[in-house]
């Protein structure tokens, strides 16, 4: 069984191999990081592009991939429209993660990127929708600065910012890190709210529906 994740960021793949020896051990992982596209997803929105997204899981498709998780959160949506096109699994990461906290309540959505928050907003509406919820009370919060330090390299900056934001919440009953990049964070906060992160849950869906093929 062999699972392709498709990464914006080398960030992420020790993350999820680090995830995979822990839980998933034995699963065959490839990677494949494409940055532009979350480059010109940034400016230009995601459906810009939706063509590239298509041809590079047409690729890991033929290549022998059972199923495709997309880690990145604001081209997740093109990302799984290109699945259903091609008849092959293909989960973006943070839908488990959703699912999960608009059913805690109120949500508080962080982000260090502006156009990670309207692709998040929608899939919580969604997920509210499906679980037969009149719908998601959702807050968003841009992190200041921690795009800037996630660039520079900085990871300890970028996490530590993070947490103060998530720190920061009085009002909500789950917090969510919109960006994989961000589940450090998690372990870094000292609020009693809980903060759920997708790298964990996002990739068990994956492996599960690779194995369900």
């Amino acid at each position: 069984m062999t699972l392709a994740l498709l990464h914006t960021s080398p960030v992420h793949v020790p993350v999820f191999d680090a995830l995979r020896d822990a839980d998933h051990p034995g699963t065959v992982l490839r990677h494949l990081v494409r940055e532009e596209l979350l480059t010109r997803a940034a400016e230009l929105g995601p459906e810009a592009v939706g063509d590239d997204v298509e041809s590079l899981v047409a690729g890991l498709a033929a290549e022998g991939a059972d199923a495709v998780l997309c880690t990145c959160s604001t081209i997740g949506a093109v990302a799984e429209s290109a699945g259903v096109a091609l008849g092959i699994p293909v989960l973006r990461v943070d839908r488990p993660m959703a699912a999960a906290a608009v059913r805690a309540g109120r949500v508080t959505v962080l982000a260090a990127l502006a156009s990670t928050l309207e692709p998040t907003r929608a899939l919580l509406a969604e997920e509210a929708g499906a679980a037969g919820l009149p719908g998601a009370d959702v807050r968003t919060v841009l992190v200041e600065g921690a795009w800037e330090r996630f660039v520079a390299g900085d990871q300890d900056g970028f996490l530590d910012l993070v947490a103060a934001a998530a720190d920061a919440v009085g009002d909500a009953d789950v917090i969510v890190l919109a960006q994989g990049s961000m589940a450090g964070a998690a372990e870094r906060t000292t609020t009693a709210i809980p903060v759920l992160s997708s790298p964990r849950p996002g990739l068990a869906a994956a492996v599960a529906a690779a194995a369900g093929r």
